[in-house]
């Protein structure tokens, strides 16, 4: 890996975001886009500063209009803090720039009109990216909320349907009003085209998280114990595992009997001797 590869992020360019700067050149507004372009990159290298900061493995960061979205394996894997703290570097880098909008303005060396765009945009790009809706900021710190006190696989399957279903009324809306905008209409499309592709990979997503769960151990804050039943099977068990606990599994038969697995059991049962088929009943009979 070069210096430059290990310090400068990979830049690419969604699709959609070549259509608005073809529509940029046709309507005069390029000088908007460009402002947009920028702070939509100064956001994501906010983004991307904190997670080297945390020495997170990055791929791209993919830019489109209003936002991007920088590519990573990360979530899911980190302690929830340390996720928050690289989502909320992107809208932090907001304030910065209105600082510099700021002293811009009293240099007196940009046009008033300029100051007005960036001011305008900056605001826009930054409300936008707090929307709940996944990939935005917004949705991944809704999603970060919600793994704090719901199981990972419940609270991921959660925030992802809650954005297709808010992506289809955006949409929806554009379609009734009729102040229909194609920006607006294309946007939500995309949004909604995410959170498709993302429900799409739900059980990589949950496959990652538990391969790292079982490769090295999570962030644990607390312990929660599992009561289940003995035919219950392990991917049901590991549905119930939450990202910062860690989990003692009670095995419960009819009579109340308890028999006890901690989940390092049932994941080397899984990962390690390929026992995808046994109940997690008969995984306690035989480690017993």
């Amino acid at each position: 890996m070069t210096t430059a590869s290990k310090y400068l992020p990979k830049i690419h360019f969604h699709p959609i975001l070549l259509v608005f700067f073809f529509i940029s050149f046709l309507t005069g507004t390029f000088v908007e886009m460009t402002v947009i372009l920028l702070i939509v990159l100064i956001h994501e290298l906010g983004h991307f500063t904190m997670a080297k900061r945390f020495d997170w493995r990055i791929g791209v960061i993919m830019l489109w209009v209003f936002g991007g979205v920088m590519k990573t394996d990360e979530h899911g894997t980190k302690p929830i803090v340390e996720e928050t703290l690289v989502t909320i570097a992107g809208p932090l880098q907001h304030v910065l720039i209105y600082a510099g909008i700021f002293a811009l303005s009293y240099s007196g060396l940009v046009p008033t009109s300029f100051i007005d765009i960036m001011l305008y945009y900056n605001t826009v790009i930054l409300l936008f990216n707090l929307l709940p809706v996944w990939p935005l900021d917004g949705g991944k710190l809704l999603f970060l909320f919600l793994a704090r006190f719901l199981p990972y696989k419940r609270a991921y399957h959660i925030i992802i349907l809650f954005s297709m279903t808010l992506a289809v009324i955006f949409l929806t809306v554009q379609l009734i009003l009729p102040s229909f905008t194609l920006s607006t209409f294309l946007i939500a499309l995309f949004l909604f085209m995410e959170s498709q592709s993302e429900w799409k990979q739900r059980q990589y997503v949950f496959m990652r998280f538990l391969l790292k769960r079982f490769e090295k151990k999570p962030i644990v804050l607390k312990n929660q114990p599992l009561y289940v039943s003995p035919d219950s099977s392990l991917m049901s068990v590991f549905s119930a595992f939450n990202q910062e606990k860690k989990h003692t599994i009670y095995v419960t038969n009819k009579l109340g009997k308890h028999t006890v697995l901690e989940e390092d059991e049932c994941l080397n049962a899984y990962f390690k001797e390929k026992k995808y088929h046994l109940s997690v009943g008969e995984i306690a009979e035989n480690s017993a």
